[in-house]
């Protein structure tokens, strides 16, 4: 018998998914699976190509975005979405996406699809 257990966002403090050992599908990272092969190491770079998680996303741009207003406004999103929760996070990753308009570059691009596909699974 298996029992799950709600944390909220505001919970879990200012603990990402990237520091929490979970990738954006929930699972362990890469270099946790078990297989060896050393996952992502700094030899081999970024991984630009994966899907990142909302709040992965979003801290993201706090940690890599060079514009302030733009980080500004995603630490405000990760704030709304501690005090907010789940009810709170389409409406804040919209706020963000369309922050980063301006932003250029891998990481960029990376959450940028992260957070359209998000918002539209379909597309």
């Amino acid at each position: 018998m298996s029992h799950a257990i709600a944390i909220s966002s505001a919970d879990m403090g200012d603990l990402s998914n990237e520091e929490s050992g979970l990738s954006a599908s929930g699972r362990d990272r890469p270099e946790d699976d078990g297989d060896n092969n050393g996952g992502n190491t700094e030899e081999q770079g970024p991984d630009y190509d994966r899907d990142l998680g909302v709040i992965e996303a979003i801290t993201f741009v706090t940690r890599s975005c060079p514009n302030g207003r733009v980080v500004a406004a995603a630490k405000g999103a990760l704030e709304a979405i501690k005090t907010g929760g789940s009810d709170s996070l389409k409406q804040q990753a919209y706020f963000v996406l369309t922050a980063i308009q301006g932003w250029r570059g891998d990481r960029a691009h990376q959450v940028h699809r992260s957070l359209s596909r998000y918002l539209d699974p379909d597309n």
